[in-house]
Protein backbone atom coordinates (compact mmCIF):
# COMPACT_ATOMS: atom_id res chain seq x y z
CA UNK A 1 0.00 0.00 0.00
CA UNK A 2 1.34 3.40 -1.16
CA UNK A 3 2.03 5.98 2.00
CA UNK A 4 -0.92 8.08 2.47
CA UNK A 5 0.08 11.78 1.42
CA UNK A 6 -1.04 14.99 3.57
CA UNK A 7 -1.20 18.54 2.13
CA UNK A 8 1.41 20.68 2.74
CA UNK A 9 -0.20 22.69 5.29
CA UNK A 10 -3.62 24.43 5.91
CA UNK A 11 -3.61 27.11 3.06
CA UNK A 12 -3.19 24.01 0.81
CA UNK A 13 -6.11 22.17 3.10
CA UNK A 14 -8.73 24.98 2.74
CA UNK A 15 -7.81 25.98 -0.78
CA UNK A 16 -8.41 22.10 -2.34
CA UNK A 17 -11.56 21.69 -0.35
CA UNK A 18 -13.29 25.01 -0.99
CA UNK A 19 -11.73 24.06 -4.37
CA UNK A 20 -14.38 21.19 -4.06
CA UNK A 21 -17.23 22.95 -2.76
CA UNK A 22 -16.87 26.00 -5.01
CA UNK A 23 -18.55 24.12 -8.31
CA UNK A 24 -21.54 24.29 -10.49
CA UNK A 25 -24.25 23.98 -7.67
CA UNK A 26 -23.42 27.09 -6.60
CA UNK A 27 -22.91 28.59 -9.78
CA UNK A 28 -26.45 27.20 -11.71
CA UNK A 29 -28.50 26.86 -8.55
CA UNK A 30 -28.20 29.09 -5.95
CA UNK A 31 -28.58 32.40 -7.42
CA UNK A 32 -31.94 30.24 -8.77
CA UNK A 33 -32.99 29.55 -5.47
CA UNK A 34 -32.24 32.85 -4.29
CA UNK A 35 -34.46 34.32 -6.85
CA UNK A 36 -37.43 31.97 -6.10
CA UNK A 37 -37.49 31.70 -2.27
CA UNK A 38 -37.97 35.87 -2.00
CA UNK A 39 -34.45 36.96 -2.06
CA UNK A 40 -33.02 38.01 1.20
CA UNK A 41 -35.14 35.43 3.30
CA UNK A 42 -33.33 32.36 1.37
CA UNK A 43 -30.47 34.38 2.17
CA UNK A 44 -30.83 34.81 6.02
CA UNK A 45 -31.87 31.09 6.07
CA UNK A 46 -28.79 29.96 4.54
CA UNK A 47 -26.01 31.52 6.15
CA UNK A 48 -28.11 30.44 9.53
CA UNK A 49 -28.04 27.02 8.38
CA UNK A 50 -24.25 27.08 7.07
CA UNK A 51 -23.18 28.30 10.82
CA UNK A 52 -24.75 25.15 12.03
CA UNK A 53 -26.31 22.42 10.02
CA UNK A 54 -23.38 23.21 7.22
CA UNK A 55 -20.72 23.55 10.04
CA UNK A 56 -21.89 20.24 11.70
CA UNK A 57 -22.12 17.96 8.76
CA UNK A 58 -18.43 19.47 7.47
CA UNK A 59 -16.77 19.45 10.51
CA UNK A 60 -17.65 15.93 10.98
CA UNK A 61 -16.73 14.48 7.96
CA UNK A 62 -12.84 16.31 8.02
CA UNK A 63 -12.90 14.96 11.53
CA UNK A 64 -13.59 11.32 11.11
CA UNK A 65 -11.11 11.68 7.80
CA UNK A 66 -8.28 13.45 9.92
CA UNK A 67 -8.76 11.15 13.23
CA UNK A 68 -9.17 7.19 10.58
CA UNK A 69 -6.29 8.76 8.31
CA UNK A 70 -8.93 6.91 5.55
CA UNK A 71 -10.31 7.28 2.82
CA UNK A 72 -14.22 7.58 2.65
CA UNK A 73 -14.75 3.67 1.77
CA UNK A 74 -12.85 2.64 5.08
CA UNK A 75 -13.11 5.40 7.48
CA UNK A 76 -16.46 4.60 8.67
CA UNK A 77 -15.57 1.22 9.32
CA UNK A 78 -12.37 1.96 11.24
CA UNK A 79 -14.37 4.33 13.28
CA UNK A 80 -16.65 1.50 14.45
CA UNK A 81 -16.28 -1.77 12.61
CA UNK A 82 -20.28 -2.13 12.48
CA UNK A 83 -20.91 1.07 10.78
CA UNK A 84 -18.59 0.13 7.52
CA UNK A 85 -21.75 0.19 5.31
CA UNK A 86 -21.66 3.96 5.32
CA UNK A 87 -18.46 3.79 3.73
CA UNK A 88 -19.44 1.83 1.11
CA UNK A 89 -22.05 4.21 0.77
CA UNK A 90 -20.53 7.52 0.95
CA UNK A 91 -17.97 5.48 -2.12
CA UNK A 92 -21.07 5.26 -4.30
CA UNK A 93 -22.38 8.56 -4.13
CA UNK A 94 -19.07 10.04 -6.04
CA UNK A 95 -19.33 7.04 -8.35
CA UNK A 96 -22.93 8.04 -9.68
CA UNK A 97 -21.85 11.74 -9.76
CA UNK A 98 -18.58 11.41 -11.47
CA UNK A 99 -19.83 10.32 -15.07
CA UNK A 100 -22.63 13.18 -15.14
CA UNK A 101 -20.73 15.70 -13.84
CA UNK A 102 -18.01 15.33 -16.50
CA UNK A 103 -20.53 15.37 -19.03
CA UNK A 104 -21.90 18.68 -17.89
CA UNK A 105 -17.82 19.84 -17.57
CA UNK A 106 -17.98 18.88 -21.13
CA UNK A 107 -20.49 21.24 -21.88
CA UNK A 108 -18.56 24.16 -19.71
CA UNK A 109 -15.69 23.19 -22.16
CA UNK A 110 -17.37 23.51 -25.36
CA UNK A 111 -18.79 26.79 -24.60
CA UNK A 112 -15.76 28.05 -23.00
CA UNK A 113 -14.44 27.71 -26.45
CA UNK A 114 -17.03 29.10 -28.54
CA UNK A 115 -16.50 32.49 -26.65
CA UNK A 116 -12.74 32.37 -26.27
CA UNK A 117 -12.92 31.79 -30.46
CA UNK A 118 -15.28 34.58 -30.71
CA UNK A 119 -18.39 32.33 -31.53
CA UNK A 120 -20.59 33.41 -28.95
CA UNK A 121 -23.32 35.25 -30.99
CA UNK A 122 -23.91 31.46 -32.44
CA UNK A 123 -24.39 30.06 -28.71
CA UNK A 124 -27.05 32.25 -28.16
CA UNK A 125 -28.79 30.28 -30.92
CA UNK A 126 -32.32 29.11 -29.62
CA UNK A 127 -31.41 25.78 -30.57
CA UNK A 128 -27.82 26.15 -30.06
CA UNK A 129 -27.41 23.48 -26.83
CA UNK A 130 -30.60 21.22 -27.63
CA UNK A 131 -27.98 20.45 -31.05
CA UNK A 132 -25.18 20.18 -29.28
CA UNK A 133 -25.79 17.61 -26.50
CA UNK A 134 -28.26 15.74 -28.82
CA UNK A 135 -25.48 15.21 -30.80
CA UNK A 136 -23.26 11.81 -31.25
CA UNK A 137 -19.83 12.89 -31.48
CA UNK A 138 -19.26 16.47 -29.55
CA UNK A 139 -20.61 16.14 -26.40
CA UNK A 140 -19.09 12.51 -25.60
CA UNK A 141 -15.16 14.43 -27.51
CA UNK A 142 -16.04 17.29 -24.61
CA UNK A 143 -16.62 14.91 -21.84
CA UNK A 144 -12.97 12.89 -22.34
CA UNK A 145 -11.40 15.90 -22.94
CA UNK A 146 -12.81 17.08 -19.35
CA UNK A 147 -12.40 13.73 -17.84
CA UNK A 148 -8.63 13.68 -19.16
CA UNK A 149 -8.58 16.95 -17.06
CA UNK A 150 -9.40 15.79 -14.25
CA UNK A 151 -7.41 12.40 -14.41
CA UNK A 152 -4.11 14.27 -14.87
CA UNK A 153 -4.44 16.11 -11.72
CA UNK A 154 -5.60 12.49 -9.63
CA UNK A 155 -2.59 10.87 -11.24
CA UNK A 156 -0.18 13.57 -10.17
CA UNK A 157 -1.70 12.89 -6.34
CA UNK A 158 -2.89 14.74 -2.99
CA UNK A 159 0.92 17.68 -3.28
CA UNK A 160 1.44 17.98 -7.10
CA UNK A 161 -1.98 17.54 -8.30
CA UNK A 162 -4.66 18.68 -6.53
CA UNK A 163 -2.82 21.08 -4.04
CA UNK A 164 -0.80 22.33 -6.50
CA UNK A 165 -3.44 23.65 -9.04
CA UNK A 166 -5.87 24.16 -6.31
CA UNK A 167 -3.45 27.38 -5.02
CA UNK A 168 -3.05 28.28 -8.73
CA UNK A 169 -7.00 27.97 -9.64
CA UNK A 170 -8.61 29.11 -6.82
CA UNK A 171 -7.08 32.56 -6.00
CA UNK A 172 -7.98 33.41 -10.08
CA UNK A 173 -11.12 31.87 -9.48
CA UNK A 174 -12.17 34.39 -7.00
CA UNK A 175 -10.89 37.55 -8.68
CA UNK A 176 -13.14 36.32 -11.74
CA UNK A 177 -16.14 36.04 -10.11
CA UNK A 178 -15.73 39.24 -8.08
CA UNK A 179 -15.13 40.97 -11.20
CA UNK A 180 -17.75 39.95 -12.95
CA UNK A 181 -20.37 40.86 -10.20
CA UNK A 182 -18.96 44.23 -10.51
CA UNK A 183 -19.76 44.11 -13.72
CA UNK A 184 -23.25 42.90 -13.39
CA UNK A 185 -24.07 45.90 -10.92
CA UNK A 186 -23.49 48.03 -13.75
CA UNK A 187 -25.60 46.86 -16.26
CA UNK A 188 -28.43 49.06 -17.76
CA UNK A 189 -30.68 47.35 -20.18
CA UNK A 190 -32.57 49.56 -22.77
CA UNK A 191 -35.51 51.88 -22.78
CA UNK A 192 -37.38 49.14 -24.27
CA UNK A 193 -36.75 46.66 -21.32
CA UNK A 194 -37.61 49.55 -19.14
CA UNK A 195 -33.97 50.48 -18.45
CA UNK A 196 -33.60 47.97 -15.99
CA UNK A 197 -30.67 47.94 -14.20
CA UNK A 198 -28.27 45.45 -12.35
CA UNK A 199 -28.54 47.30 -9.03
CA UNK A 200 -32.61 46.93 -9.17
CA UNK A 201 -31.63 43.16 -9.82
CA UNK A 202 -29.25 43.17 -6.58
CA UNK A 203 -32.41 44.64 -4.28
CA UNK A 204 -34.34 41.28 -6.04
CA UNK A 205 -31.42 39.40 -4.79
CA UNK A 206 -30.70 40.42 -1.70
CA UNK A 207 -33.80 42.09 0.21
CA UNK A 208 -36.32 39.69 1.72
CA UNK A 209 -39.65 39.79 0.18
CA UNK A 210 -42.43 38.61 2.18
CA UNK A 211 -44.77 39.48 0.63
CA UNK A 212 -47.48 36.47 0.56
CA UNK A 213 -44.91 34.14 2.34
CA UNK A 214 -46.71 31.56 4.90
CA UNK A 215 -45.13 29.23 7.20
CA UNK A 216 -44.94 26.89 4.42
CA UNK A 217 -43.23 28.91 2.39
CA UNK A 218 -40.82 29.48 4.96
CA UNK A 219 -40.14 25.46 5.79
CA UNK A 220 -39.81 25.30 1.65
CA UNK A 221 -37.31 27.77 1.49
CA UNK A 222 -35.42 26.17 4.55
CA UNK A 223 -35.60 22.75 2.73
CA UNK A 224 -34.13 24.47 -0.49
CA UNK A 225 -31.69 26.24 1.82
CA UNK A 226 -30.86 22.26 3.30
CA UNK A 227 -30.55 21.01 0.02
CA UNK A 228 -28.13 23.84 -1.16
CA UNK A 229 -25.59 23.21 1.48
CA UNK A 230 -25.52 19.66 0.09
CA UNK A 231 -23.54 20.70 -3.16
CA UNK A 232 -22.11 24.15 -1.57
CA UNK A 233 -20.00 22.60 1.05
CA UNK A 234 -19.37 18.81 -0.69
CA UNK A 235 -20.84 17.04 2.55
CA UNK A 236 -22.15 13.28 2.69
CA UNK A 237 -20.60 12.58 -0.91
CA UNK A 238 -16.81 10.92 0.65
CA UNK A 239 -14.90 14.00 -0.21
CA UNK A 240 -14.74 15.66 3.51
CA UNK A 241 -13.59 12.65 4.75
CA UNK A 242 -10.82 11.84 2.04
CA UNK A 243 -9.59 15.13 2.28
CA UNK A 244 -10.06 15.45 5.99
CA UNK A 245 -7.52 12.34 5.69
CA UNK A 246 -5.10 14.32 4.21
CA UNK A 247 -5.04 17.23 6.88
CA UNK A 248 -1.85 16.78 9.22
CA UNK A 249 -2.35 16.31 12.99
CA UNK A 250 -0.34 19.55 13.64
CA UNK A 251 -2.75 21.87 11.86
CA UNK A 252 -5.43 23.98 13.40
CA UNK A 253 -9.12 22.06 12.28
CA UNK A 254 -11.67 24.09 13.44
CA UNK A 255 -10.04 27.12 11.98
CA UNK A 256 -9.99 25.73 8.60
CA UNK A 257 -13.71 24.57 8.71
CA UNK A 258 -14.40 27.60 10.10
CA UNK A 259 -12.13 29.81 6.49
CA UNK A 260 -13.77 27.02 3.81
CA UNK A 261 -17.40 27.67 5.46
CA UNK A 262 -16.54 31.56 4.74
CA UNK A 263 -14.85 30.90 1.75
CA UNK A 264 -17.77 28.77 -0.10
CA UNK A 265 -20.62 31.10 1.45
CA UNK A 266 -18.95 34.30 0.26
CA UNK A 267 -18.52 32.80 -3.42
CA UNK A 268 -22.07 31.47 -3.09
CA UNK A 269 -23.54 34.63 -2.59
CA UNK A 270 -21.22 36.49 -5.47
CA UNK A 271 -22.23 33.86 -7.56
CA UNK A 272 -25.78 35.30 -7.00
CA UNK A 273 -24.21 38.52 -7.40
CA UNK A 274 -22.59 37.64 -10.43
CA UNK A 275 -26.00 36.84 -12.40
CA UNK A 276 -29.27 37.84 -10.74
CA UNK A 277 -28.40 41.03 -11.73
CA UNK A 278 -27.70 40.40 -15.21
CA UNK A 279 -30.46 37.84 -15.94
CA UNK A 280 -32.93 40.50 -14.49
CA UNK A 281 -31.11 43.35 -16.64
CA UNK A 282 -32.06 41.52 -19.68
CA UNK A 283 -34.15 38.62 -19.47
CA UNK A 284 -36.42 40.40 -16.77
CA UNK A 285 -38.20 39.21 -13.68
CA UNK A 286 -39.36 35.79 -15.96
CA UNK A 287 -35.78 35.48 -16.46
CA UNK A 288 -35.24 34.49 -12.72
CA UNK A 289 -36.94 30.94 -13.42
CA UNK A 290 -34.40 29.27 -14.78
CA UNK A 291 -32.53 26.85 -13.09
CA UNK A 292 -29.61 24.19 -14.28
CA UNK A 293 -28.33 23.52 -18.07
CA UNK A 294 -31.16 26.31 -19.19
CA UNK A 295 -29.58 29.01 -16.86
CA UNK A 296 -25.99 28.52 -18.27
CA UNK A 297 -25.93 27.17 -21.55
CA UNK A 298 -29.29 29.13 -22.80
CA UNK A 299 -30.14 32.40 -20.82
CA UNK A 300 -26.78 33.54 -20.35
CA UNK A 301 -25.42 33.31 -23.81
CA UNK A 302 -28.02 35.18 -24.53
CA UNK A 303 -27.45 38.03 -22.35
CA UNK A 304 -24.33 38.11 -23.61
CA UNK A 305 -25.56 38.46 -27.07
CA UNK A 306 -27.19 41.35 -26.23
CA UNK A 307 -23.97 43.11 -24.82
CA UNK A 308 -21.93 43.36 -28.75
CA UNK A 309 -18.46 42.55 -28.53
CA UNK A 310 -17.91 43.01 -24.78
CA UNK A 311 -20.41 40.10 -24.19
CA UNK A 312 -18.60 37.79 -26.02
CA UNK A 313 -15.09 38.66 -24.06
CA UNK A 314 -17.18 38.53 -20.78
CA UNK A 315 -19.07 35.39 -22.17
CA UNK A 316 -15.20 34.11 -22.47
CA UNK A 317 -14.57 35.03 -18.80
CA UNK A 318 -17.74 33.86 -17.91
CA UNK A 319 -17.70 30.29 -18.89
CA UNK A 320 -14.12 29.95 -18.09
CA UNK A 321 -15.00 30.91 -13.85
CA UNK A 322 -17.38 28.09 -14.36
CA UNK A 323 -14.76 25.57 -15.76
CA UNK A 324 -12.33 26.25 -13.25
CA UNK A 325 -15.74 25.48 -10.70
CA UNK A 326 -16.64 22.72 -12.72
CA UNK A 327 -12.72 21.46 -12.66
CA UNK A 328 -11.97 21.66 -9.22
CA UNK A 329 -15.13 19.89 -7.71
CA UNK A 330 -14.87 17.04 -10.20
CA UNK A 331 -10.94 16.50 -9.08
CA UNK A 332 -12.40 16.15 -5.56
CA UNK A 333 -14.89 13.45 -7.07
CA UNK A 334 -12.35 11.33 -8.44
CA UNK A 335 -10.10 11.55 -5.87
CA UNK A 336 -12.79 10.71 -2.90
CA UNK A 337 -13.60 7.61 -5.47
CA UNK A 338 -9.21 6.36 -6.22
CA UNK A 339 -8.08 6.75 -2.53
CA UNK A 340 -10.81 4.26 -1.66
CA UNK A 341 -8.73 1.76 -4.32
CA UNK A 342 -5.67 3.13 -2.62
CA UNK A 343 -6.63 2.39 0.50
CA UNK A 344 -7.69 -1.37 -0.81
CA UNK A 345 -3.92 -1.86 -2.23
CA UNK A 346 -3.66 -0.72 -5.80
CA UNK A 347 -1.24 2.13 -6.80
CA UNK A 348 -2.53 5.56 -7.29
CA UNK A 349 -1.53 5.53 -11.13
CA UNK A 350 -4.12 2.06 -11.59
CA UNK A 351 -6.42 3.62 -9.12
CA UNK A 352 -7.01 6.98 -12.08
CA UNK A 353 -6.77 4.58 -14.81
CA UNK A 354 -9.67 2.34 -13.65
CA UNK A 355 -11.87 5.41 -12.56
CA UNK A 356 -11.01 6.93 -15.96
CA UNK A 357 -12.04 3.84 -18.05
CA UNK A 358 -15.21 3.32 -16.36
CA UNK A 359 -16.35 6.72 -15.70
CA UNK A 360 -15.62 7.35 -19.50
CA UNK A 361 -17.70 4.61 -20.12
CA UNK A 362 -20.51 5.46 -18.02
CA UNK A 363 -20.64 9.50 -18.88
CA UNK A 364 -20.83 8.15 -22.63
CA UNK A 365 -24.01 6.34 -21.89
CA UNK A 366 -25.07 9.64 -20.33
CA UNK A 367 -23.75 11.70 -23.63
CA UNK A 368 -26.32 9.08 -25.60
CA UNK A 369 -29.41 9.52 -23.02
CA UNK A 370 -30.15 12.74 -24.94
CA UNK A 371 -30.23 11.30 -27.90
CA UNK A 372 -30.06 6.83 -28.71
CA UNK A 373 -30.89 6.16 -25.39
CA UNK A 374 -33.30 8.90 -24.66
CA UNK A 375 -36.34 8.20 -22.99
CA UNK A 376 -38.47 9.82 -20.24
CA UNK A 377 -39.00 8.96 -16.73
CA UNK A 378 -41.15 10.46 -13.95
CA UNK A 379 -38.94 10.99 -10.21
CA UNK A 380 -40.44 10.33 -7.30
CA UNK A 381 -40.51 13.94 -6.05
CA UNK A 382 -42.01 14.81 -9.57
CA UNK A 383 -39.62 16.10 -11.86
CA UNK A 384 -39.62 14.40 -15.56
CA UNK A 385 -35.98 13.61 -16.62
CA UNK A 386 -33.60 10.64 -18.16
CA UNK A 387 -30.34 9.54 -17.79
CA UNK A 388 -28.34 12.54 -16.39
CA UNK A 389 -31.38 13.14 -14.19
CA UNK A 390 -32.18 9.97 -12.64
CA UNK A 391 -28.49 9.86 -11.42
CA UNK A 392 -28.56 13.20 -9.91
CA UNK A 393 -31.66 12.24 -8.04
CA UNK A 394 -30.32 9.34 -7.07
CA UNK A 395 -27.25 10.41 -5.65
CA UNK A 396 -28.26 14.11 -4.68
CA UNK A 397 -31.77 13.97 -3.30
CA UNK A 398 -31.75 9.96 -2.13
CA UNK A 399 -28.36 8.68 -1.23
CA UNK A 400 -26.67 11.74 0.27
CA UNK A 401 -29.66 12.60 2.99
CA UNK A 402 -29.39 8.76 4.25
CA UNK A 403 -25.37 8.69 4.56
CA UNK A 404 -26.04 11.96 6.34
CA UNK A 405 -28.70 10.68 8.61
CA UNK A 406 -26.65 7.69 9.33
CA UNK A 407 -23.26 9.62 9.98
CA UNK A 408 -25.53 11.83 12.60
CA UNK A 409 -26.56 8.61 13.86
CA UNK A 410 -23.45 7.04 14.35
CA UNK A 411 -21.08 9.94 15.70
CA UNK A 412 -24.49 11.63 17.77
CA UNK A 413 -25.55 8.61 19.02
CA UNK A 414 -22.87 5.33 18.43
CA UNK A 415 -19.22 6.78 19.22
CA UNK A 416 -20.69 9.91 20.50
CA UNK A 417 -20.04 13.71 19.65
CA UNK A 418 -16.42 13.85 22.26
CA UNK A 419 -15.13 11.43 19.00
CA UNK A 420 -15.08 14.24 17.02
CA UNK A 421 -14.83 17.31 19.54
CA UNK A 422 -11.48 15.62 20.73
CA UNK A 423 -10.02 15.39 17.55
CA UNK A 424 -10.95 19.24 16.28
CA UNK A 425 -9.72 20.21 19.94
CA UNK A 426 -6.33 17.67 20.13
CA UNK A 427 -3.97 20.89 19.90
CA UNK A 428 -5.06 22.73 22.60
CA UNK A 429 -7.88 24.71 20.54
CA UNK A 430 -11.48 25.75 21.75
CA UNK A 431 -14.45 24.52 20.26
CA UNK A 432 -16.79 27.57 20.44
CA UNK A 433 -20.01 25.92 19.22
CA UNK A 434 -19.34 23.16 21.01
CA UNK A 435 -22.78 22.85 22.69
CA UNK A 436 -24.33 23.39 19.25
CA UNK A 437 -22.12 21.17 18.09
CA UNK A 438 -23.86 18.38 19.81
CA UNK A 439 -27.01 19.37 19.45
CA UNK A 440 -27.21 19.56 16.00
CA UNK A 441 -25.32 16.16 15.44
CA UNK A 442 -27.67 14.45 17.88
CA UNK A 443 -30.71 16.05 16.96
CA UNK A 444 -31.50 19.03 15.06
CA UNK A 445 -29.96 17.93 12.03
CA UNK A 446 -30.74 14.17 11.57
CA UNK A 447 -34.74 15.57 11.89
CA UNK A 448 -33.95 18.20 9.12
CA UNK A 449 -32.55 15.20 6.83
CA UNK A 450 -34.86 13.30 7.68
CA UNK A 451 -37.95 15.83 6.49
CA UNK A 452 -35.20 16.68 3.20
CA UNK A 453 -35.50 13.15 2.49
CA UNK A 454 -39.04 12.49 2.66
CA UNK A 455 -39.42 15.42 1.10
CA UNK A 456 -37.21 14.63 -2.43
CA UNK A 457 -39.12 10.77 -1.97
CA UNK A 458 -42.17 12.50 -2.22
CA UNK A 459 -44.21 11.85 1.07
CA UNK A 460 -44.89 15.41 1.21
Amino acid sequence: MEKRSSFSGSIGFVLAAAGSAVGLGNIWRFPYLAAKDGGGLFLVIYIILALTFGFTLLMTEVSIGRKTKQSCLTAYGKLHKNWGFLGVLASIVPFIIMPYYCVIGGWVLKYSLVFITGQGAAAAGDDFFTNFITGYADPIIYNLIFLLMTAFVIFRGVNKGIEALSKVLMPILFVLIIGIAVYALTLTGSEESGGRTGLQGMAIYVIPNLEGVGVRDVLMTIMDAMGQLFYSISVAMGIMVTYGSYYKDKDNLLKSVNQIELFDTIVAFLAGVMIIPAVYVFLGPEGLSNAGPSLLFVAMPKIFAQMGVAGNILGAVFFLTVLFAALTSCISIMEAICSGMIDKGMSRPKATIVEGVIALVLSTVVCLGYNALYFEFKLPNGTVGQILDIMDYLSNNVLMPILAIGTCILIGWVVKPKTVIDEATKNGETFHRRWLYIGMIKVVAPALLLILLLGSLGVY
